[in-house]
């Protein structure tokens, strides 16, 4: 078999399989939420999950992998191509504080590079992901697309057999201008059924920034923080998932932190610690799934310095939906399909303090049982009614009230998040729109 693998990939390397930087793909992509900052994350309720799929669109197809150089002989294409099943649109957990394993064969040190925060004149920048076969059959890094032209790729072209690793290196052209920038990676690996996502993120500055004006808006004691949470982001059920951000000694003495009051499924740690004065540090966050968790949680912990219990929290969100790896195509498509009458449900025109309430409707197509596990809204003072389980083929409708009073005067698009059991619709996304007068 390795000698037939071997075989194979030569023949695709001299005949110019792939180019030698990452392909582009027409946009930008990734799960870039955005959420109002918050005070205490036990009241926080503004959010926006990411958009999984249009529940008025039909129902997606498997996207395939893309096309290899034309100049590849037919024979070897085939054979390889035999070894990479069209991938599903998701992604590995991000972990940045440990190794990941990608279905028992592949294990990346780590699939977020935080270059943090650099200056423009700094010019392009440059990181390593590393790769390594921890299965049994040779595997091949089969393509690498970027997520925009201003990141190129070059990767190990050689198979890679048991035991033995390889590389894929990433380059930022650093011109997008003083911004934070987020940019992914999508590896396509040889016998592995989902593409892995590999994202490279920081800050590109015009000017050097002292560590106050960096870290000085948000503080709890002597740590600094760049923002008011951190956004773990989307997992599956029976998956954890990590996030790493800066944080900084703003103090005028090293800093020893550990965390009180942590919550259930949270855990973090900081590195270096004791932190030097006047230095950063990384704080990583890493959330468990809980089935009886789902959609937007939030996770909270107590910071205690140099056993001082300090007046603020590190507030941790994380968005958990259904996991439906084990699936095959057939079981996919044999389970439940929400359809709904539509995404959006107009209030018309009230005046602040009104409480008004709109109803959607919906239809499951789908063959299995509907359940929505969950409905999260991005605004604060919105309730749902009775969302109804339906046997395939029934209909239903559920109502969503708001109280205006929380609302700005203007136009208003409140952002509805159902999280569901259908595996091909697990993320339902709705919309109440009106104006307040």
């Amino acid at each position: 078999m390795l000698k037939t693998f071997l075989y194979i990939f030569a023949a695709l390397s001299v005949a110019g399989c792939g180019s030698r930087g990452a392909r582009t793909a027409p946009a930008e992509t990734g799960d870039h939420t955005s959420v109002q900052a918050v005070e205490a994350a036990e009241s926080a309720n503004d959010f926006q999950a990411p958009v999984d799929e249009d529940p008025l669109s039909p129902a997606p197809e498997e996207p395939s992998v893309p096309s290899p150089s034309a100049k590849g002989t037919d024979a070897g294409m085939e054979a390889l191509s035999k070894t990479v099943s069209s991938p599903s649109v998701a992604t590995v957990p991000d972990n940045n504080g440990g190794k990941i394993v990608v279905e028992g064969t592949a294990e990346f040190d780590k699939t977020v590079h935080d270059f943090g925060d650099i200056l423009l004149s700094d010019g392009p920048v440059t990181c390593s992901f590393t790769i390594k076969n921890v299965g049994k059959d040779p595997i091949a890094i089969y393509e690498v697309v970027s997520s925009c032209g201003c990141t190129v790729a070059e990767w190990t072209r050689e198979p890679l057999v048991s035991g033995k690793s390889g590389k894929i290196t990433a380059t930022f052209d650093n011109t997008d201008g003083p911004i934070p920038f987020d940019k992914n990676l999508t590896v396509y690996i040889s016998g592995i059924k989902k593409p892995v996502i590999l994202k490279l993120r920081g800050y590109a500055h015009e000017r050097e920034y002292t560590l106050e004006e960096l870290f000085g808006e948000y503080r709890i004691g002597p740590l600094g923080f760049k923002d008011k949470e951190i956004k773990v982001g989307n997992m599956e059920q029976g998956t954890s998932r990590s996030e790493q951000v800066q944080i900084a000694n703003l103090g005028t003495r090293s800093a020893d932190v550990r965390f009180e009051d942590v919550s259930k499924n949270l855990t973090l740690s900081v590195s270096p610690n004791p932190i030097p004065a006047g230095s950063k540090a990384v704080l990583t966050a890493t959330v468990n799934s809980d089935r009886e968790l789902w959609g937007k949680n939030w996770y909270t912990a107590v910071p205690v310095v140099n056993g001082k219990r300090q007046g603020g929290k590190v507030a941790v969100w994380a968005f958990t939906k259904e996991n439906f790896n084990s699936l095959s195509n057939d079981e996919r498509a044999s389970g439940s399909q929400p359809m709904f009458a539509s995404s959006n449900a107009n209030f018309g025109t009230v005046s602040k303090g009104a409480v008004v309430e709109v109803e959607f409707s919906l239809t499951n197509k789908g063959k299995a049982d509907f359940v929505c596990y969950k409905a999260d809204c991005d605004s604060e003072g919105v309730a749902f009614g009775r969302i109804p389980t339906l046997k395939s083929g029934e209909g239903g409708s559920f109502t969503v009230t708001v109280d205006t009073v929380r609302l700005p005067k203007g136009e208003n698009t409140l952002f509805i998040t159902l999280t569901t059991n259908s595996p091909l619709r697990p993320i339902v996304n709705l919309f109440v729109v009106g104006t307040v007068k």
